[in-house]
């Protein structure tokens, strides 16, 4: 019921406000207007650092009356929730409640097995940074007819895990790098297994409720999001057209929540600033592997840490990121090193890849959003 982060992955009316000066505004203004005219229907963007804070919207929220985008709209965040679960991870680590190195083994007996897959031989660092060479569960939902047939059923993580075994590896734990939602299903097991609660009722008690993240909210069963916020829209082949999705049940470990930019920013400002990790775990976040494939197409330079990539800047240095692609929704959320200055935005359509994935508007839509990201993280 999601996407990978590179699955699928912008109409005119629009609203500036903040306290910077006008190029800074008309820069980020252009970029969500060149998102919104490749086909989009609903671009927000919000960028916070010291001195600023200043959002811009372009689109509609809904394809048919046409309303305008709000900045404070919720969305589904996709795979962004996985450096919450990183983040959790790493928090159980830093208490000794959890090693890196633990295998999946040790705390789900005889889950990760057959064709090959070896639960042993997996470690919690190998889930966290996509290294474990388990198969990624073929995507369910690839057609409208999927959707409108799928979109209220819940996925229990054990069948999600259970479709992967009925694959081989990849590779070998450790021999590689593939990204997997299957992975950060198993993070949440585990996380279930060292805090005896829900995986997503930690991520309440240790991330949202310190930070007043109150806008940030994991759904369960509900398939609705709060108001305001733009419909979804998928383009489920190309030039085919968009399906109204927003309503979809789909809130795993992998992909789980519904926020607002304003709370993302915030969520990876106080992660890269040091606010929720020790010096030591937020290193080990920080360490890195390359990443391949079309991946290391949409960001060039690109390697990725304990739940975060480590993109390069075109005015020098790194950022750090992460993209969340569910269905009708992608979100891409980015910081600085220092965590001074964060650039989110959300797009409320996801454009179809098709068979020439570097040639299609999703591959297009993708590095728009990096484009945007850089040039926001960039300004002085």
């Amino acid at each position: 019921m999601r996407y990978t982060i590179l699955a699928a992955v912008l109409a005119l009316a629009l609203t500036v406000c903040g306290c910077d000066a006008e190029p800074r505004a008309g820069t980020l203004q252009r970029d969500v207007d060149a998102i919104a005219a490749l086909g989009t229907t609903g671009v927000q963007a919000r960028v916070v650092g010291v001195g600023t804070d200043r959002t811009a919207v372009s689109g509609h929220s809904d394809a048919v009356a046409l309303y305008e985008v709000s900045p404070e709209g919720y969305f589904r965040i996709g795979s962004l929730t996985k450096t919450m679960v990183a983040t959790v991870v790493l928090m159980l680590v830093g208490e000794g409640r959890l090693s890196l190195d633990d295998s999946v083994q040790h705390w789900l007996p005889d889950m990760v097995r057959g064709n090959g897959n070896d639960g042993a031989g997996i470690t919690v660092r190998q889930l966290l940074q996509h290294t474990s060479g388990i198969h990624e569960s073929p995507p369910e939902m690839t057609t409208a007819e999927d959707y409108y047939r799928l979109r209220y059923q819940a996925r229990d993580p054990f069948d999600t895990v259970a479709s992967a075994m009925r694959h081989a590896p990849d590779f070998a734990p450790g021999a590689g790098w593939s990204y997997s939602n299957v992975g950060y299903v198993l993070l949440g097991l585990i996380i279930e297994q060292v805090g005896n609660r829900p995986w997503h009722d930690e991520i309440s008690a240790r991330i949202l409720e310190p930070l007043g993240l109150r806008d940030t909210r994991w759904p369960g069963d509900a398939p609705t999001l709060p108001d305001p916020h733009a419909n979804g829209y998928q383009q489920f082949e190309a030039d085919g057209p968009l399906i109204d999705v927003t309503e979809l049940v789909d809130a795993d470990a992998s992909v789980g929540y519904l926020s607002t930019t304003a709370d993302i920013g915030t969520f990876y400002r106080s992660l890269l600033g040091g606010k929720l990790l020790r010096p030591e775990e937020l290193a080990q976040m920080r360490t890195t592997v390359p990443v391949d494939g079309v991946t290391g197409l949409v960001w060039p330079g690109a390697s990725y840490g304990l739940g975060l990539f480590a993109v390069p800047l075109t005015c020098g240095g790194t950022y750090w990121m992460h993209n969340g692609g569910q269905t009708g929704f992608l979100t891409n959320a980015g910081v600085t090193d220092d965590g001074g200055r964060s650039a989110v935005v959300s797009l409320s359509a996801t454009l179809a890849v098709g068979a020439d994935v570097t040639q299609s508007k999703g591959f297009a839509q993708l590095r728009m959003v990096n484009e945007l990201v850089d040039h926001a993280l960039c300004e002085k």
